[in-house]
């Protein structure tokens, strides 16, 4: 019939829109996203009542002094410092290996596993920054001087049990931890360099 048209039948796109919503969920769950870099830190725990009360002031000796200026520029015991050595510096206020009178004060205390040791439990790493300190010196800092106590904790780890620290059981991880207690306090950033 060559005058007729013929009538096209129409398409149902209703399952178009399910299809379409599932690709989305699909790709939106295995989807990787960038995470942001940041820092694990277990805060330390609440100092008990009378310690506070019997606490004059902490002593000079046992803070080790780390500040970065806007300029990114790292200053230690308010001294212009390398970073590529801070953690060498660190190690040796964490652990006053010769009991340098300069450096924390150290305690006697019973240990597990290790009995009764010197422990250099008091010094206290302090860093502050400036507001136009970048994230990246920020984060450069906290990594040498946290690497500066896995290093204690690894070797003494080593010395003692044969294993690094993070091998160890959580009874004997613990009892490194009371002799290297990681003491690292954060200031509020200061707008020292007026950015």
């Amino acid at each position: 019939m060559p005058g007729s048209k013929k009538k096209l039948q129409e398409i149902n796109a209703a399952p178009m829109a399910d299809i379409a919503f599932l690709l989305l969920i699909f790709f939106l769950v295995t989807t990787t996203l960038d995470t942001d870099s940041g820092i694990m830190r277990r805060l330390p725990p609440m100092p008990r009542e009378e310690d506070m009360q019997n606490q004059d002031r902490i002593r000079e000796r046992n803070v080790f002094l780390v500040m970065i200026n806007k300029n990114n520029e790292l200053l230690v015991e308010l001294e212009p410092f390398d970073i590529t050595q801070l953690r060498e510096r660190a190690k040796e206020f964490i652990a006053n290996p010769n009991n340098d009178p300069a450096l924390p004060e150290k305690t006697m205390q019973e240990v597990p596993y290790f009995g009764t040791v010197e422990v250099c439990n008091k010094g206290v790493i302090s860093v502050q920054n400036d507001r136009g300190t970048s994230y990246k010196m920020y984060l450069q800092v906290q990594n040498e001087l946290v690497a500066a106590y896995n290093e204690l904790r690894d070797e003494l780890a080593m010395q003692k049990f044969g294993e690094r620290f993070d091998d160890l059981p959580e009874d004997q991880q613990e009892a490194i931890r009371t002799i290297y207690p990681l003491n690292i306090s954060e200031a509020e950033p200061k707008n020292v360099g007026g950015q």
